[in-house]
């Protein structure tokens, strides 16, 4: 009998709050950037590598995630496999 893995879900609140969360730290730092007492070419230089820093950090985030899905197939196909070789198997079967 093969188990069926319980897939989480998160909440529409975790959701909201990670948006939320990205959009304030986004903005504080946007606003640091602004009001940083430097020349425009040191704020937009500032201003690009957050930019970067935040796809990279989605690219980032993208990589692990399929990563761990590749292997919960690979892992799942594996199992199957398993459960068929020992479902097939009989140990009373003489080999003549």
């Amino acid at each position: 009998m093969s188990e069926t893995p319980v897939k989480q879900h998160n909440t529409t609140a975790f959701y909201g709050q990670a948006i939320a969360s990205f959009a304030v730290a986004l903005t504080a730092t946007a606003v640091g950037i602004y009001s940083l007492d430097a020349s425009g070419w040191i704020r937009a230089f500032l201003a690009i590598a957050v930019l970067y820093l935040t796809t990279s950090a989605f690219t980032l985030a993208k990589v692990i995630r399929d990563r761990q899905e590749a292997d919960q197939i690979v892992s799942r196909v594996d199992k199957a496999r398993l459960e068929k070789i020992l479902a097939d198997h009989d140990p009373f079967n003489t080999v003549a």
